[in-house]
């Protein structure tokens, strides 16, 4: 049996060929089982907008990856768009050390993703729920699982804001501290628009109100994530009431002009405005920023913060390799450890240093006759005691691997062998 992952991901597939090979979960449920019925003996399978992946474990020491590139891209029919270069495959050890960064963010499009580490607990998951899962994917997910908490809370991996949307917000969260009382005014219902919306909803802004020259796209956008829709004609009048303004349309001239927000902050009696333009062209007058209580910031300041957070984020990457690597060599020595023979030695040395501390440890009760004849009999029992054990994990049925892996497990952990790792004493 060995360790074997095939997949692709956003590093050497275009998006056209990822969104071919992207499984919904019925399909991945489907599929497990159908790998299931190709003998091999646990499989999960992870499938998000960016990768797409399968983990086996094979009955054969020399796994064929060609066979399961081809069983993802038959499944999916993309014959006509994926290609071998698209793809990569992992083997053995290489398979954790892979999962691992996956799981820690290394490997994301956005490196420290937050979304990734549900996304690989959701994909276990299913293999838990169609019963595709043993002793190896236990292991190798719960380690990665473990991995990516660590990496999150120990590093600064996924810290700070790396898209201009969630920089707007964390710009705005830092002026106002706290979010939760606040409202505001959202301009523009496209892609940028929709996230910003996500973000100020997440960040737990109550009142979010949209405008859009499309009505109609302003309240599909309120019914997706929540907030209330404004006609666009209206927009200014809410101007009065929000605390945030957040622009981001398509227009040749300013959707925003300083005699619209003099006469607004004359009606607002001076309270403070926060303006954030992340339009290009720009939204909003610049000269907005000589009107008193008026806060304007553009795109450029958001993608200082962008720039800066990325920085951030690559800094914590150096200090996830060093979890990642300590998690694989714990990983290793454990999957090394289920070979039988490795086993019978450590366990025999073990019992040999008992019985031999212990008669040590005695042997001034005895004369020097008895003392070689204690020797002999201590040994013998040593030697009966384990002769059952391993007899049975080296003469176990050739077709039950599984079993015996299991039972190879269980004997390390019971006696304290080494190599059990990372998740020993949790």
């Amino acid at each position: 049996m060995d360790l074997l992952s095939v997949g692709l991901s956003h590093k050497r597939a275009p998006v056209e060929v990822r969104e071919k090979l992207w499984f919904s979960p019925e399909e991945i449920r489907e599929a497990l089982k159908e790998l299931s019925r190709q003998k091999y003996a646990e499989c999960v399978i992870a499938s998000t907008c960016n990768r797409t992946e399968v983990y086996v474990v094979s009955p054969s020491l020399n796994p064929s990856a060609d066979a399961l590139r081809d069983f993802l891209v038959e499944f999916k029919s993309a014959r006509r768009v994926a290609r071998p270069k698209h793809f990569y495959s992992f083997l053995s050890c290489g398979v954790a050390n892979h999962l691992f960064e996956v799981a820690s963010g290394m490997d994301s499009m956005v490196v420290g993703d937050s979304q990734i580490l549900g996304q690989v607990r959701e994909a276990f998951k299913f293999a838990q729920e169609e019963g595709t899962n043993g002793l190896f994917t236990n292991r190798l997910f719960q380690t990665a699982l473990h991995v990516g908490k660590r990496v999150r809370t120990e590093t600064e991996i996924s810290d700070g804001a790396v898209s201009v949307s969630s920089a707007a917000v964390e710009l705005a969260a830092k002026i106002f501290e706290r979010l939760e009382k606040k409202s505001a005014l959202l301009i523009g219902a496209g892609k940028t628009g929709e996230l910003t919306a996500k973000h100020l909803i997440s960040k737990g802004v109550q009142n979010v109100i949209i405008a859009n020259r499309t009505q109609k796209k302003a309240q599909e956008l309120v019914r997706r994530v929540g907030g209330s829709v404004v006609d666009f004609t209206e927009m200014k009048s809410r101007l009065r009431s929000v605390d945030i303004v957040i622009s981001s349309v398509s227009s040749s001239d300013y959707v925003l002009t300083v005699e619209d927000l003099r006469d607004v902050m004359r009606e607002r009696e001076n309270n403070p405005l926060i303006i954030i333009d992340i339009g290009v062209p720009r939204n909003v007058d610049p000269d907005v920023n000589s009107i008193s209580n008026v806060f304007l910031h553009d795109i450029d300041a958001l993608q200082r913060i962008v720039d800066q957070n990325l920085e951030k984020r690559a800094r914590g990457v150096s200090k996830a390799r060093l979890i990642v690597g300590e998690a694989l060599v714990e990983f290793t020595q454990w999957y090394n450890s289920l070979s039988v023979n490795p086993t019978i030695h450590e366990l025999r040395d073990l019992f040999e240093e008992i019985r031999r501390l212990e008669v040590e440890k005695n042997t001034h009760r005895f004369s020097e006759h008895d003392r070689d004849l204690i020797d002999i009999v201590t040994k013998r029992i040593v030697n009966k005691i384990l002769h059952i054990p391993t007899a049975n994990l080296k003469n176990g049925n050739p077709e039950s691997t599984e079993e015996t892996l299991a039972k190879v497990e269980t004997i390390r952990k019971l006696f304290g062998l080494a190599g059990q790792g990372p998740l020993r004493g949790r």
